[in-house]
């Protein structure tokens, strides 16, 4: 199910885009969004700090997500979006 997320790069530049879980156009709204996450297809990334580690896939709406968080700061996942886990204690 596609679902938006909101962030900002390092440089201060903001985005807004879907994650659509497309293989063809996994994200759309930003260019360098989408490149970004065109870059790191076939790489493992973890799906958060306690992991488990997926290979990024454009059909992966969880990897893809993982990667704006991994290299940008998110400011808002819109209704849809994978939770991240966290680990308590």
């Amino acid at each position: 199910m596609p679902f938006t997320v909101t962030g900002r790069f390092d440089d201060g530049a903001t985005y807004a885009v879907q994650i659509t879980g497309r293989a063809d156009r996994p994200v759309i709204g930003s260019h360098r969004a989408a490149a970004l996450v065109e870059l790191h297809q076939g790489r493992p990334i973890p799906l958060s700090p306690t992991g488990p580690v997926r290979e990024v896939r454009g059909d992966d709406e969880a990897t893809a997500l993982a990667v704006l968080r991994k290299y940008t700061n998110v400011l808002e996942e819109g209704r849809g979006a994978p939770r991240e886990a966290r680990a308590t204690g």
